[in-house]
């Protein structure tokens, strides 16, 4: 998700620089273009160490697809907006911090979990089950601000905090996307800044005292 999602172990011990390896290569290149000699020549360990570890190339994307989410959670928990009392204005930093975090080359910021998906969900199914389960937890933290919000303003409609949630990393995870075809984080922070826009919207009675 960002250039902060780097190891400091990952100088020392081979596993967890075989799985840092994985998200620079498999975010640049993609999975399937992705070799376990590309893997190991950017961790700087043989074939034999990466065969030590894990048994396949499936094997090590499962247990990337955890390490990436783990790291994700770390750095999200404790993120300054999640200090903040009102739980829209925590929302509505999430955009923000998601927005500032987009730095560095392409393969740094963009997620590997919505990378391997695109390619897998149909030929690999156990990486496209792990991708959803990392995907719909972080959804989750999501969902509870905004299950939050609607309490405390009173926001009764039809939509619900859960699909909203998804909603979010649905943007999120194509602005990606985009990225990747402009080439450039530029418009991938417009489109969180219209996600902003859009969530102010929804929440009309807290936007209307502000």
């Amino acid at each position: 998700m960002s250039t902060i999602l780097t190891s400091p172990r990952a100088h020392g011990d081979s596993k967890v620089r075989l799985l840092d390896a994985a998200l620079a290569v498999i975010r640049a290149k993609g999975y399937s273009a992705a070799t376990v000699d590309d893997i190991c020549d950017a961790a700087g360990v043989t074939k034999g160490a990466f065969f030590h570890h894990f048994k396949s190339k499936e094997e090590l994307a499962l247990c990337a697809a955890g390490y990436f989410a783990s790291m994700a959670d770390a750095l999200y928990s404790t993120a300054p907006y999640r200090s903040l009392r009102d739980p829209l204005d925590r929302l509505l930093a999430y955009v923000e911090f998601r927005k500032a975090i987009l730095q560095g080359e392409l393969p740094e910021y963009t997620c590997l979990l919505g990378t391997m998906v695109q390619e897998t969900y149909e030929t690999h199914p156990a990486i496209r089950q792990a991708c959803d389960v990392c995907i719909s937890e972080h959804a989750a933290t999501v969902q509870a601000d905004i299950a939050e919000a609607m309490r405390l303003y009173e926001i009764d409609v039809e939509w619900s905090a859960g699909s909203l949630a998804l909603y979010t990393q649905a943007v999120i995870q194509g602005a990606f996307i985009l990225a990747k075809a402009k080439n450039g984080p530029r418009v991938a922070a417009e489109c969180l800044d219209h996600l902003r826009r859009y969530l102010e919207m929804l929440f009309v009675p807290r936007t209307a005292e502000r």
